[in-house]
């Protein structure tokens, strides 16, 4: 009966502990998140990318914006250099966990110069601290106003579509 009760206490306070890891991880990433999208507004070149793994990945709006971590840094750079990069507000978030609680996804709805765009991405815990390993931004688009945004953007992406099926033959 003693082993018992001990079984259940130490499931008790296990469920506890976990719930308690969740709530403070879930914290941390929101603030990490708030504190990525501030070190872009705020133009923080080192802080920016310092909360980002060495092999992150970050896809952009336009189709072509697929860099690993030096190439976006490279990008980056004169936007930074002026002072302000770009402003992102979170609207919302959700995270996610895995079940060993060292990967984590999210999906945001930001405020943004763009108006209200989505990001997502993954994020890993290295060392007890979350990095951000991915992030995609896609600009958001009204249900009523897809047809008049593919007119606009057709020509470009026609052209694109090409290329790519004909570096795939």
């Amino acid at each position: 009966m003693k082993k018992l009760l001990l079984v259940l206490i130490l499931a008790v306070v296990s469920c506890k502990s976990t719930k308690e890891t969740i709530a403070s991880d879930e914290t941390k990433i929101n603030t990490l998140m708030d504190s990525w999208h501030k070190a872009a507004a705020e133009a923080q070149f080192n802080a920016y990318f310092n909360m980002m793994t060495d092999d992150a990945i970050f896809i952009g709006t336009d189709a072509t914006e697929n860099w690993k971590k030096p190439a976006f840094q490279a990008y980056a750079k004169p936007h930074f250099d002026k002072g302000k990069a770009w402003s992102f507000t979170a609207l919302e978030r959700h995270v996610y966990f895995d079940k060993t609680k060292k990967t984590a996804w999210f999906d945001e709805l930001l405020n943004t110069q763009m108006k209200v765009c989505r990001g997502s991405g993954v994020l890993v815990k290295i060392d007890g601290e979350w990095k951000i390993k991915h992030y995609v931004l896609s600009m958001t688009i009204p249900n009523d106003n897809v047809k008049a945004v593919i007119e606009i953007k057709a020509p470009i992406e026609d052209q694109l579509i090409l290329g790519y099926k004909k570096s795939n033959e």
